[in-house]
């Protein structure tokens, strides 16, 4: 009589499972992490641009009983450049709406702290310190700028 096997052994499993341990020993270290922080890049430009769109349309609605407007304030850590969150507020009563941290992989930069919508949409300057004209935001070579019209508060978003 022929014997038949219907299974495998302990033995022959275990060398399969060490086989594919090396393979993933050797794989996962050269699996390229800077497509992920890209991607974050993009997701970050992406919620910016909507929560700018969003302090304009508050700004917009709400123009009847606020007279000053909303502001999307960045803010940096103590002697640095790059931002680290931001935050969402009326400025007529000083009420945060909202409050974003940026994750750590991307690096946020713009040449104003805060970026200001008046009642009818457009930008104001921001403490008398000018209009903000960018907002740049990268990881690993991947690049984003996001732009303003001053006189409309139009806001545009462009991969570099």
């Amino acid at each position: 009589m022929k014997d038949r096997r219907a299974a495998f052994s302990l033995a022959e499993l275990m060398v399969i499972v060490i086989i594919l341990g090396v393979f993933a020993l050797i794989a996962v270290p050269r699996l390229d992490y800077a497509i992920v922080r890209r991607y974050k890049a993009e997701a970050t430009a992406k919620k910016i641009v909507i929560d700018l769109r969003r302090v304009r349309g508050l700004a917009l609605a709400n123009a009847a009983t606020n007279s000053v407007g909303y502001s999307l304030a960045m803010t940096p850590p103590e002697g640095a450049a790059v931002r680290t969150f931001y935050r969402i507020r009326n400025l007529d009563t000083a009420v945060v709406l909202d409050e974003h941290t940026f994750d750590p992989d991307v690096s946020v930069w713009s040449d104003k702290m805060g970026i200001r919508f008046g009642p009818l949409g457009n930008l104001n300057e921001a403490g008398g310190g000018g209009y903000p004209t960018e907002i740049r935001i990268s990881a690993d070579g991947k690049i984003f700028t996001i732009g303003f019209v001053t006189a409309t508060g139009t806001i545009t978003c462009t991969e570099n």
